[in-house]
Formats: C-alpha cells, structure tokens, sequence
C-alpha cells in the first residue's frame, strides 16, 4: 500500500539518512524522495513516497519521526497516482509533445506533479464571465468564484469557497503567445495548504504551457 508523507527536517547532512533509516526500521520500502523546498531557516521539506505492508500503520511512521531531533510530519495520505513522484519535466514533456494541446496537457498532469486532487483551466467567454476548459477527471465543472479568478494577475493561494471549506485553493494566471487569457487553478481537499516554492512552481509551469500552446486549440 502505497503512501505519501511530506515531512520537515534539518536542512544538514546525514538528517535524510537518519529519516532513511527511520522509515526502514518502522518498516517502511521508500519508493522515492522529492526535495519540495530548502527553507531560509535552516530545513528542509521533503515529500516521501513510501511503500507499506498491511501490518504497518502510517501511525508508526509519525512515531518513528517525530523521534528523530528536529523533524516534522506535515501530513501523510494514502497515494494513488503511481508508483513514482512525476517530476515538472515530465509534466513538461507532455505538454510539450502535443503542442495544440498544452494546456489541457497540463491540466492532466498537474495532480500528480503537484499532489493535488484536481486541476482545472477556465477562461474568458463572449460575456466576460469565465467559462471551463479543461479540467482532471475528479475537477468540478462549475465553480462559484470562476469569475474572480480572471481578475488573479499572479500565482498565489485563492480564497475559500463557502461549500468547499475543507478545499485548499491556488492557481496561476497564463496568456498564451497569441494573446490567450486563461487560468489554472488546483485544489486540495483537506490541505494541506500550499507552499510557496509549490506557488511557484505551478507558476512557472504554466507560464511554459502558455508559451507551448499553439492555435490548434
């Protein structure tokens, strides 16, 4: 059974062999290892995949942790997207193999490059209200504050919406070379929210499926 655990530890060497062995003792099968951000204060937030027999409890794997000097579980989740972390240049592969269409690409691949539950793009329609584009399978085809999301001029976290008040919300605006305007937003359900170095990143990766993005859409 396959988890994902985002975990928070001192930015030194030997503190990731420490959680290595950790894990291992708990009786964890680390799958793979994506560093998510190197902090100003000296730690760093790694995401692990993991792999466990039904006889091990995620429990025992905060436990193992938290007795370590200096760590911290941010959360642990059953993972579903794979037996590997897709990495941004995956992601960037396919959008980039199909050119006419990136963007609906990218809204495919954001989940699982960025831990999501779903992502979505909406654009401008005749009216000026926004309309839907494209979205992962699992992504709401009607969504309250769609409208206020155009008026968004960077990344950054969104606002709640009342009937979602468990879902973590960000997104990033994009304008593709022949001048179109669209958004993409992505949300958590539960959390946790967003880091910055993940607002950036999702920032930066759309800004290159707008520039990909051909008229063949």
């Amino acid at each position: 059974m396959a988890f994902l655990m985002r975990v928070e530890l001192p930015d030194v060497p030997g503190s990731l062999g420490a959680l290595a062995t950790a894990l291992g003792e708990a009786g964890a099968d680390i799958e793979a290892i994506e560093i998510v951000e190197h902090r100003a204060d000296g730690h760093a937030v790694d995401d692990v995949l993991l792999e466990l027999p039904p006889s091990v409890m995620p429990d025992a794997l905060v436990t193992a942790c938290l007795q370590l000097d200096g760590v911290k579980v941010h959360w642990i989740s059953r993972y579903t997207a794979g037996a590997n972390l897709s990495m941004d240049l995956e992601a960037v592969e396919a959008f980039t193999d199909e050119p006419d269409l990136a963007i609906e690409r990218l809204v495919e691949v954001i989940p699982s490059t960025f831990r999501t539950d779903w992502a979505m793009a909406v654009g401008p329609g005749e009216d000026g209200a926004a309309v839907f584009m494209y979205g992962s399978p699992s992504a709401p085809r009607i969504v309250p504050a769609c409208d206020a999301w155009l008026a968004v001029d960077k990344p950054g976290p969104l606002p709640e919406i009342p009937d979602w008040d468990s879902t973590v919300l960000a997104g990033s605006p994009g304008r593709t070379r022949d001048g179109m305007e669209f958004f993409v937003a992505v949300g958590r359900r539960g959390g946790p929210e967003f880091l910055n170095s993940e607002i950036a990143r999702l920032g930066h990766i759309v800004s290159l499926a707008a520039s990909v993005q051909t008229e063949g859409d």
